[in-house]
């Protein structure tokens, strides 16, 4: 598999940055990963970098970005944090991997079993991890649920994350002018997508 170049990343649209990483999930998931030369590929990006995508994820050590995408070195931007919410670093970062890198696609993705959900419906505190998890209270808030609201329901917490997604992809919109205007022209696309930490497979969710 070649490294991404500035050719093969300007010839990439939204929709087919979406095509690669789906195609490099079901690899995947299917134990079919494509081989790879990485201290080739060390060598060739030295000089510069062309991602073609950007993945906003949690910092689980489950679901490392470019595993579970079948990439290799230079080929995405990897954002990682505890609870996969948008911030102005993270969207700082997103603006330069697009406007800047010219990456062409955006995803931002939860996971099945976050901790981070758990503890902020737990409401735990715990240093500065108390603030972090207070950037999920309105993902919490945003979900109507009969039954517990504690880690202890599981599917209250997929919901919470389903919806802490669905947040994250609305503030990214409202917060960063230079990426709204990009996906209001179509030069990038935004995706949410849903990643199981039980059978390694991703769903994207187009909210």
């Amino acid at each position: 598999m070649k490294t991404q170049t500035k050719e093969t990343q300007e010839a990439v649209t939204p929709e087919g940055a979406m095509e690669i990483l789906k195609e490099g999930n079901a690899r995947f998931v299917q134990n079919l990963q494509t081989d790879r030369n990485l201290p080739e590929q060390v060598q060739e990006t030295a000089k510069g970098q062309y991602p073609f995508a950007v993945i906003l994820s949690c910092i689980d050590s489950r679901i490392p970005a470019e595993m579970v995408f079948d990439q290799g070195i230079g080929d995405i931007f990897s954002i990682r944090i505890a609870g996969n919410f948008i911030n102005e670093d993270i969207l700082g970062s997103m603006e330069f991997a697009c406007k800047a890198a010219g990456s062409k696609l955006i995803v931002v993705m939860g996971h099945s079993s976050c901790g981070a959900v758990k503890g902020a419906c737990d409401h735990v505190e715990l240093g500065n991890l108390t603030g972090l998890l207070s950037k999920i209270q309105p993902a919490i808030d945003s979900v109507e649920e009969a039954g517990e609201r504690t880690s202890v329901n599981k599917e209250f917490v997929q919901k919470v994350a389903y919806k802490n997604v669905e947040i994250s992809m609305r503030q990214l919109k409202e917060k960063s002018p230079v990426l709204k205007e990009m996906l209001d022209n179509g030069e990038i696309g935004l995706v949410g997508a849903m990643y199981s930490v039980e059978t390694g497979e991703v769903t994207f969710v187009e909210l």
